[in-house]
């Protein structure tokens, strides 16, 4: 039983890998609720680009997503057949086809928007209603932090410690300050 007192000593259960497994759940449980409803995650994030963003071109959208160009010209191609999203050709700097969301498309939207705050209920329903409070604001400061780039510094000055090199014979290697991959009683498993 989780004891909200004690911390853990097991790296496992550290901020980092906690937040890493909870938005493995989330996507999980939103992709079955999507999938329930006949969509994917990217129909989902073209749909919420469009609402956020407003028209945008093909190309722009295809370029802006995380998933495969493929995979999002047929999403693309799917919420347009449903007419939740409409397409206009214009000739600004040459032909592009401009993709907006459709009323219908906004509807649907919604739907997606009521089955996320849903889930949300359903994992922090152990949460106090100020907890919930308090967690949002602290997740929105840690969204801040990584968008401003936290945790892509370079490792701090006068720290030591162990990587993979590079090449075709790879090993786990002790890195010393200013120094390259050690050679000699270092090399080997960290101890």
């Amino acid at each position: 039983m989780y004891d909200g007192r004690q911390g853990s000593s097991s790296p496992f259960e550290q901020s980092v890998y906690l937040l890493s497994e909870a938005g493995r759940a989330v996507d999980r449980l939103l992709a079955e609720r999507l999938e329930h409803r006949g969509l994917t995650p990217v129909h989902h994030a073209l749909l919420s680009a469009l609402a956020q963003l407003g028209p945008h071109g093909r190309h722009d959208l295809t370029s802006r997503a995380t998933a495969p160009a493929a995979e999002v010209d047929q999403a693309l191609d799917d919420l347009l057949s449903a007419r939740l999203v409409q397409s206009m050709v214009v000739h600004v700097g040459g032909r592009q086809e401009v993709l907006t969301i459709t009323p219908t498309g906004e509807s649907a939207l919604d739907v997606l928007h009521t089955d996320a705050s849903a889930t949300q209920d359903d994992l922090l329903a152990s949460l106090t209603k100020g907890q919930r409070v308090e967690l949002n604001s602290l997740l929105r400061r840690v969204c801040a932090a990584a968008a401003r780039g936290a945790g892509q510094r370079p490792r701090p000055r006068g720290t030591s410690g162990w990587t993979l090199t590079r090449g075709s014979r790879r090993t786990w290697t002790r890195v010393r300050e200013g120094v390259g991959p050690a050679e000699g009683p270092d090399v080997g498993t960290p101890g």
